[in-house]
């Protein structure tokens, strides 16, 4: 995979990450010495961290993601050495492969894009804030830091395996995440051990948009629809999507 220039091995000599305009908490780095793919602190993150943390993105090439770690990261079977490089799949053909071993009939295509409703860094910090608080289920989440060039391309640089029993190379997810970068202004805000969460500062905004875009979630994550709480296609697109910030995506 295409990688940018790695900032996390100077958090060895520096642990608060003082040389980057960071001060982090006490963590740790996960990967090889000279080149980690992760820094995760050893405790909650807490509703103001993301807003803490995103200043390296602008200094270091560094993006925040949260990590929810019910299941200790040790158990998570990150392997950023088998995921390829998101720039080498098309999120339209992607989706149709998926489309094909799920569905009948021919793939519809992608939604129209949406213009955004908010400025997709600021709403993905809201959506983080709101994660983080007492009381919601990501309130223990790890704040962590990822040397990826977008958001959508974590998973991949982190070699998340979470989708692994629908797509063992998540880079052809991180494919279509870059897609809904582009379209609906999405961010990845936070990954646990199954689940993927997306701030959107574009979502949907009629039942016809909705519509379009749950056929592409349904061959994301087809788990969210076949196995989730909504009975159909279409209650999942009123309930989940229609004007809806937060995308969850669950994989069994």
């Amino acid at each position: 995979m295409a990688m940018i220039p790695n900032q996390l091995p100077l958090l060895v000599a520096d642990p608060t990450g003082r040389s980057l305009g960071l001060d982090l908490p006490p963590g740790a780095l996960a990967g090889p010495a000279d080149d980690p793919w992760l820094w995760a602190g050893h405790g909650p993150a807490g509703p103001a961290a993301w807003s803490a943390l995103r200043p390296a993105a602008r200094g270091a090439g560094l993006l925040p993601v949260l990590l929810g770690v019910e299941r200790g990261l040790e158990e998570w079977e990150l392997e950023p050495e088998r995921m390829s490089d998101p720039a080498d799949h098309e999120a339209d053909e992607v989706l149709a492969g998926f489309w094909g071993s799920a569905r009948e009939g021919s793939w519809p295509g992608l939604a129209r894009a949406q213009p955004p409703a908010a400025d997709p860094e600021a709403a993905a910090a809201t959506v983080a804030e709101m994660l983080t608080e007492p009381g919601f289920w990501l309130e223990d989440a790890r704040p962590a830091l990822v040397p990826a060039r977008r958001s959508a391309d974590i998973p991949a640089v982190i070699g998340w395996t979470g989708p692994v029993n629908h797509e063992n190379d998540v880079a052809r997810l991180c494919a279509v995440l870059r897609s809904w970068e582009d379209r609906f202004g999405a961010r990845v805000v936070a990954l646990t051990f199954d689940q993927l969460v997306v701030s959107v500062a574009a979502p949907p905004r009629t039942s016809e948009e909705a519509g379009a875009l749950a056929a592409e979630h349904l061959a994301f994550c087809p788990d969210n629809i076949t196995q989730g709480i909504y009975g159909t296609l279409g209650e999942y697109a009123e309930k989940a999507l229609l004007d809806t910030p937060v995308w969850t995506f669950w994989w069994d």
